[in-house]
């Protein structure tokens, strides 16, 4: 029987990759379960992250900011289970299902906060990047823009009519729902 090698073995990343994950895998969680509102699909997309990180070849951009690289991809990444939630609704415990519906304010607010990730996952991958970083993670304006080699008045500008799509998405909803 010939031996043969996966990627993961021939990886040229270093020894330093389990250091990497411990680094940043709890930011990678936060930031997964921000945009996804789940803690079992913010724990798929860490796992799908890292291993997909191992099975690939070095990136310059990963090499060069790790902690800014595994932002985007941990944002894309949740925004594409938020996308495949759309084609498969599962309902693991039906009585709980039920009982959530019958609260109206639960129910209200679930529906309102499943619309805002719907819409988050209709904007741009680097647009709900920025917005996160803001308003999940509390960076300035700044400070993003550092982390995104972008001037601070494009970060800005990106928030300003991120914001406003977002705001006429749920103001749309909300019109249609009274």
């Amino acid at each position: 029987m010939i031996a043969t090698f996966t990627r993961v073995e021939a990886t040229t990343y270093p020894e330093s990759f389990e250091r990497i994950f411990r680094e940043h895998a709890s930011f990678v969680y936060r930031t997964a379960y921000r945009v996804t509102g789940s803690a079992e699909d913010a724990e798929d997309v860490v796992q799908t992250l890292f291993v997909q990180l191992l099975r690939r070849d070095p990136v310059a951009e990963f090499e060069k900011n790790p902690k800014a690289y595994l932002y985007r991809a941990a944002v894309n990444t949740s925004l594409n289970v938020i996308r495949s939630r759309r084609r498969s609704v599962l309902v693991e415990d039906l009585g709980e299902f039920e009982a959530h519906s019958l609260r109206p304010e639960s129910r209200g607010q679930r529906e309102v906060e499943e619309k805002l990730r719907a819409a988050m996952a209709e904007l741009n991958p680097r647009a709900a990047e920025i917005l996160v970083l803001r308003h999940v993670h509390g960076y300035s304006d700044a400070e993003i823009a550092k982390l995104l080699g972008t001037s601070r008045g494009t970060i800005a500008v990106s928030l300003f009519r991120t914001r406003s799509r977002l705001r006429k998405a749920i103001s749309a909803y909300l019109g249609d729902k009274s």
